[in-house]
């Protein structure tokens, strides 16, 4: 963050307080680290922008010791303690921990400019040569304290994996026995410890190599190629469309080592309720969503981008069989146009209609004279939502639910202008149709779940 001017940082302060924007966005944008950039903003948050132009100072001995004494039994992370602390930067204070350790255990002050003429001969023996025993043992008992405070935050709540972890990190820091580990742990009957044989038993279990690189590699490759999109339940549907002999519980445990983790919803929702201006349509639904043949219920509504401060609209109809995407219309207006354009398209593919029921809510489009004449022509029934009851949609909210968690939220940064985003949500529609698999259709996508019902 020092590359970056005072004025600077104040414009990235007040993009982040004032407009809302996300320090993902922002640090991608400027080319910035993104822990860097949040702890200078939550620094201006906290002290002011007065923050910035605080001179350069010189901590005392007693300062640093008292920091990293509450850095290591403390329960406030690096950066929150740095933040109280008010510090320029998180880096400083583990700078402090880095040296409190390679100097024995000890805060050291360092003299600055050179050394007086007499001492610039001098030579100095190893550290090592003159270590006390018992000094060496009190350090690996503090070593072992931090490593266990850094996993968990605290003492009497470790697991054995945790223990284990720390124990082998102390015998590569010190080059020491396991004997001389335990024998030393032995005497601070505040310290957990663990048997001998529970070492080596949780070693041996974690040492073991990955009897199955090639599932591995393939969920890798279906996790990357679906941009975060599927699970651990989708992408074993996935594998075993493919052929591989495994089960979710395999591949949630390969996903959760390799820290896989599929995108999570965020929900927002536009509305087009304005009252009853037309005619409303009973509930003949009652959230009895699903079809058992194509074209017997199909669903509607509109839903709302927000980009660079422009809307962009889409209405698709959704089948409710396969639950893929009949037609679709996109729009910078949510008139009557975009969704007459939406039945005229649905109309030319498919025409035998007289069974099928239109559900919608009680959106003033759907209210419109215009709109059910022309399902009417179609004999098509027309229903409705009760007044203010999202649940009663919730088939076609899911959908959009999914569409702008999967292409749209946390990565408006990838477009920049509505046409770009208009052609993601085609991709995506196409997408969403031929190649997402769902757990509900037993690992068929929408379009090959739609080919089998009307075979039947």
């Amino acid at each position: 963050m020092t590359k970056l001017s005072k004025q600077k940082k104040i414009e990235l302060y007040q993009e982040w307080k004032i407009k809302g924007m996300p320090l993902l966005v922002i640090a991608r944008r400027e080319n910035l680290n993104r822990t860097a950039l949040g702890y200078a903003i939550k620094l201006i948050d906290r002290y002011g922008p007065a923050i910035l132009d605080a001179p350069h100072q010189t901590y005392t001995k007693e300062f640093k010791e008292k920091a990293i004494k509450q850095a290591l039994f403390g329960t406030k992370s690096i950066v929150q303690l740095s933040l109280d602390l008010g510090l320029k930067s998180s880096g400083m204070l583990n700078n402090w921990l880095r040296e409190y350790k390679e100097n024995g255990y000890n805060v050291v002050i360092k003299q600055k400019g050179r050394p007086a003429y007499e001492q610039e001969g001098r030579t100095i023996a190893p550290a090592a040569a003159a270590e006390d025993s018992a000094v060496r043992r009190r350090k690996l008992a503090i070593a072992y304290r931090q490593c266990l405070y850094k996993k968990i935050n605290c003492l009497g709540a470790e697991t054995t994996q945790e223990i284990v972890q720390a124990i082998t990190e102390l015998r590569r820091t010190f080059k020491v026995s396991l004997d001389y580990i335990f024998d030393t742990m032995s005497n601070y009957k505040d310290l957990p410890l663990i048997a001998r044989s529970t070492y080596y038993y949780t070693t041996s279990q974690s040492a073991k190599q990955d009897k199955q690189p090639k599932l591995t590699a393939r969920i890798k490759e279906i996790f990357v190629y679906h941009q975060k999109r599927y699970g651990y339940r989708r992408i074993a549907l996935q594998l075993i469309k493919e052929g591989w002999q495994t089960s979710v519980k395999v591949v949630r445990r390969i996903m959760s080592k390799l820290g896989l983790k599929a995108n999570k919803r965020n929900r927002r929702k536009y509305s087009s309720y304005c009252g009853t201006v037309g005619k409303i349509a009973p509930n003949l639904i009652k959230r009895n969503f699903f079809a058992l043949r194509p074209n017997m219920k199909w669903y509607t509504d509109i839903t709302e981008f927000h980009l660079k401060g422009q809307k962009l609209y889409l209405s698709p109809i959704l089948d409710g069989c396969a639950g893929d995407i009949v037609s679709y219309s996109i729009s910078r207006h949510p008139n009557m146009e975009l969704v007459l354009s939406m039945l005229d398209k649905a109309f030319v593919n498919h025409q035998a209609l007289n069974a099928c029921e239109f559900h919608t809510d009680q959106g003033v489009q759907y209210q419109s004279p215009v709109y059910q004449r022309a399902l009417k022509l179609h004999g098509i029934t027309q229903i409705m939502s009760r007044k203010g009851n999202s649940m009663d949609d919730g088939l076609m909210e899911s959908f959009f639910g999914l569409l702008k968690t999967e292409m749209f939220y946390g990565q408006e940064y990838k477009y920049h202008n509505l046409q770009e985003l208009t052609k993601a949500i085609e991709e995506y529609i196409r997408y969403y149709n031929e190649e997402r698999i769902k757990e509900r259709l037993k690992g068929l996508t929408p379009k090959e779940y739609r080919a089998q019902a009307l075979k039947k």
